[in-house]
């Protein structure tokens, strides 16, 4: 017998594999969505400019987009923004622009917003945004091409070109903040309002 207890199928809006992995360690059973929005373009109609309210407004898109072809279901939308000072990056298009990323953010410390939203029904019943608080080493350009030669495509699924449960570990020398809202799902928050709801077993 499985943890979730809710009458319809949890849906997560992401194919996140990190994300993914979160909740089924959790014991969760869900199904993986991929949310159909036009994510940048939502970004520049706002004009926001927090990296916060960035990342809980893509959460919350997410979530209604999904939710809306799901009627009865809880679904989880999550973003994750990362700002360095007031600049906030996006996920680099390419190994250039990932070098370029990189280059910005060694020897500096960033912050990354890792935002979840639910929805059910059409409307958002939960919100949340962590934060963690990240300082890569400084790193010189060659350091950073044996880097992004050894993490190939993989740096362009993530916003700041890591992953740090992967190779993006050998960037840093200091890390302050918990371990899922590193991985883009602030999962104690989101555990404490499914037990709200009596939507877990646990």
């Amino acid at each position: 017998m499985g943890l979730w207890l809710g009458k319809s199928p949890l849906i997560l809006a992401s194919q996140s594999s990190a994300r993914k992995l979160l909740l089924a360690n959790a014991g969760l059973e869900f199904t993986a969505v991929t949310a159909d929005i036009d994510e940048r373009g939502i970004q520049a109609a706002s004009k926001l400019s927090s990296p916060r309210e960035t990342g809980l407004l893509l959460a919350r898109e997410k979530a209604k987009a999904v939710s809306a072809q799901h009627s009865g279901s809880y679904v989880i939308g999550a973003d994750q923004t990362l700002a360095l000072g007031d600049r906030l990056f996006n996920k680099p298009a390419g190994r250039d622009q990932a070098l370029a990323q990189l280059r910005e953010l060694a020897g500096n410390s960033h912050e990354l917003n890792s935002a979840v939203a639910v929805a059910h029904d059409g409307k958002i019943v939960f919100e949340d945004v962590a934060v963690a608080r990240m300082t890569m080493r400084a790193m010189t350009d060659a350091e950073l091409s044996a880097y992004l030669d050894a993490a190939g495509d993989a740096v362009t699924t993530s916003v700041g070109a890591y992953q740090l449960e992967g190779l993006g570990i050998h960037l840093f020398e200091r890390v302050e903040g918990d371990h899922f809202t590193i991985l883009g799902l602030p999962l104690l928050p989101l555990l404490a309002f499914l037990r709200r709801e009596r939507l877990v077993a646990v």
